[in-house]
């Protein structure tokens, strides 16, 4: 069997020379070039396992040689070797597609730790495709056919196969932590540990000994030896919950056991070694964090190298049927039970603030009332909610007053007496009727801003996304100059 190649690019003899007595020793086939030139050649004429290049060069920048990596030879990883202290140019690098990075000096634990990484992706990469893979696309936790759904599972696919650090944002409820799971599922990481750590329900004084552990004796209580999530998650990917809870000193000790990839335990006097992917997580703003002092900006860079944001369920509402099945097939797994088509529209013009956690709750809170295994309106005990200064419509209203006149944002809003209605007075169809509210707010709004979708989102009070989600639903174009 033939060994793996790897390409060393390095214009200092005595590094390359390291490097390369390394690698042969872990029974790898070694190539050398010491410029951007010879590189290109040998990658013309070899397949290689990784390539290892250092940034400086006598005739150019290794980030170029990263990109044209990333570009032509997708299948190969490529890591950079960075002078020490140049967190920049290891950002850079990963943002330009690198796999991993090594800072000078190189240390040798870390050196073997990246590169048997790098042949473990290599293995995952040309085991399955993903048509015919259990950690393809269609084994994801993130379920819908939206388009913004499809291209969240392609970039997790295309994070999956790099060690840079991922920054999960969105609200609350809207599935963070089942993203981290995918991306280190389809990860060269999957048979390793996963482990999640929620950052805002540790107390601060525990939270060194929680993160690196501790050696027994080192305080009141510590009655053995015992690893921290670090340690546990060493291998595999680790992902910080809710990371700007951290307290500022917590932030500090982060920072350098993310940069050394070493960590020390309480009591001890040595750091030992880690091998771990970073995924964090918040639903907070963490550049408005940094500006307010609040969260280390060094850090920030750090764990922000790529951001994934996830949408919140109300701009992909599209989805709410084929998610909808799904939890209930497993919420009740000794009968079938589905959703009528009126209790389906009623969740298509629900706002779910909570978003697929709330959903998931008025399921589980609808199955206690359905009956004949039907779900109904009535069932979903649906509740008028406000979001902000956001117009959203209120589904256990019998009556709805006429929209108010331009400027003021329209609200729909329940007669504020009940009173007795004669049956021709109310709509044939309530979400028909409602459409077509929606539909007239909306075009009075574009023909207010001549029809300039960023002025007519910022008049209605949602974001630009959600209007154009509602233009394509209701069938709202832009007139013929």
């Amino acid at each position: 069997m033939t060994a793996p190649r790897i390409l060393v690019v390095d214009d200092e003899a005595d590094l390359r020379e390291l490097l390369e007595i390394t690698l042969v020793k872990m029974g790898l086939d070694v190539d050398c070039a010491d410029t951007l030139g010879s590189a290109r050649a040998l990658l013309a004429q070899h397949e290689y396992a990784l390539v290892l290049t250092d940034m400086r060069l006598p005739d150019g920048l290794g980030i170029e040689l990263v990109r044209e990596v990333a570009t032509n030879h997708k299948n190969t990883p490529i890591a950079v070797i960075t002078a020490f202290g140049s967190a920049d140019n290891a950002v850079a690098a990963l943002k330009a597609g690198a796999f991993d990075y090594l800072s000078k000096p190189v240390g040798l634990d870390q050196l073997r730790l990246m590169v048997q990484s790098a042949l473990r992706t290599q293995k995952t990469d040309g085991a399955a495709s993903p048509a015919d893979s259990p950690r393809g696309e269609g084994a994801s936790r993130l379920t819908g056919r939206s388009v913004v759904m499809q291209d969240l599972r392609a970039q997790i696919v295309r994070l999956a196969r790099s060690m840079a650090p991922v920054a999960i944002t969105g609200e609350s409820g809207s599935g963070k932590e089942l993203a981290a799971r995918d991306i280190h599922a389809h990860s060269a990481r999957a048979e390793k540990p996963f482990i999640a750590v929620n950052c805002g329900a540790i107390p601060e004084a525990l939270m060194e000994a929680e993160f690196f552990g501790y050696r027994k004796g080192a305080f009141t209580g510590a009655n053995d030896d015992r690893d921290g999530f670090f340690q546990a998650a060493n291998g595999g990917t680790l992902m910080l919950d809710e990371v700007a809870d951290l307290p500022l000193p917590m932030q500090v000790k982060l920072l350098r056991a993310i940069q050394e990839r070493r960590v020390r335990k309480v009591g001890a006097t040595v750091e030992e070694p880690v091998d771990v992917r970073l995924i964090s997580a918040t639903h907070q703003n963490l550049s408005e964090c940094v500006e307010k002092g609040s969260f280390r900006q060094d850090l920030f860079y750090r764990l922000n190298v790529i951001e994934l944001r996830l949408p919140p369920l109300r701009e992909r509402l599209e989805d709410i049927g084929e998610m909808a099945e799904t939890l209930l097939e497993r919420l009740s797994p000794d009968g079938r039970v589905i959703l009528s088509p009126q209790a389906l529209q009623a969740l298509q013009s629900y706002p779910f603030p909570g978003n697929v956690r709330e959903l998931e709750n008025i399921l589980e809170r609808a199955l206690a009332f359905a009956g004949g295994g039907v779900i109904e309106v009535s069932d979903l005990a649906l509740k008028p909610v406000t979001m902000g200064e956001q117009p959203r419509v209120q589904l256990e209203a019998k009556t709805v007053e006429p929209p108010l006149a331009a400027p003021t944002i329209p609200v729909l809003q329940p007669d504020p007496a009940p009173q007795a209605v004669a049956d021709n007075d109310l709509p044939r169809s309530l979400p028909e009727h409602l459409d077509n509210v929606e539909r007239e707010i909306i075009r009075r709004a574009l023909a207010k801003t001549h029809f300039n979708r960023t002025q007519a989102a910022e008049l209605l009070g949602i974001s630009f996304r959600q209007l154009r989600y509602r233009m394509q639903r209701l069938s709202i174009h832009e007139p013929d100059s």
